[in-house]
């Protein structure tokens, strides 16, 4: 099967984690492979070990933090695959320090927005037009339920206690993002949701989750992949719908 036949996914920090498990899914599903990753060795490492496993992958050099290599992203996607038909935006950080608003040093709460918020709009924004080519184009955004403005404000959650003024707080912009790109592209025929994927044991929590890679992947991967009459502007997990 050749690219014209295949979906075309691009998966932002997929060279290791739950963005990695998530190309691999897909890539087994069928779909061709765009595995999106800052790190050039790394990248290429990860695509190497894909290929390996017959998925059709490529690796595209992509920094959320860069516009010269978000533009350049978007002009290699054009002039080799033409389109994206699934645009999963998983790439986020946790940074240490990161704590409560009335003590947080505000260089953690900006570098974790950076790329957890700001990021995620800016390689939107880069790729949104290769997505409207697509005749079904999905976007998923890799959110948490530590995003939940509901759940926080719950004495009674299991991760009440889990108060990060930048990493909560870029969540719930993300699932503001979510919830307005939907709005704004409502016409088009492109969904797009948020994901809580749970919690995944993964290098950004020192592997402390519950849950394995692959079951952190399954939502995303499930909503990457949403028929036609699917949901748009939604938040879910495996377990289902989630409270913004």
């Amino acid at each position: 099967m050749n690219t014209a036949d295949r979906r075309i996914a691009l998966i932002t920090g997929a060279n290791k984690g739950i963005g990695l498990e998530v190309a691999r899914q897909l890539g087994k599903a069928g779909h061709h492979i765009l595995l999106g990753a800052r790190d050039d060795a790394r990248g290429r490492q990860a695509e190497k070990a894909l290929r390996d496993e017959g998925i059709a992958v490529r690796f595209v050099a992509i920094d959320l933090s860069d516009s010269a290599s978000l533009r350049a992203a978007a002009a290699d996607i054009e002039a080799n695959e033409g389109r994206i038909d699934i645009l999963v935006n998983n790439a986020g950080v946790a940074i240490q320090g990161d704590g409560l608003p009335g003590t947080t040093d505000l260089d953690v709460v900006r570098r974790t927005f950076e790329t957890n918020f700001f990021g995620t709009v800016a390689v939107t924004q880069a790729l949104l037009p290769l997505v409207k080519k697509s005749r079904a184009g999905r976007i998923v955004n890799v959110s948490s339920g530590l995003g939940s403005i509901a759940l926080n404000a719950d004495p009674n959650w299991d991760y009440a206690a889990v108060k990060l003024i930048g990493y909560n707080g870029s969540k719930a912009a993300l699932n503001m993002f979510t919830v307005l790109l939907a709005a704004e592209l409502k016409d088009t025929g492109i969904k797009v949701n948020a994901v809580n994927p749970g919690y995944t044991a993964t290098d950004l929590n020192g592997n402390s989750g519950h849950q394995s890679i692959e079951e952190g992947a399954a939502e995303t991967v499930r909503m990457a992949q949403i028929p036609d009459d699917g949901p748009t502007g939604g938040f879910t997990s495996t377990e289902g719908v989630e409270p913004w």
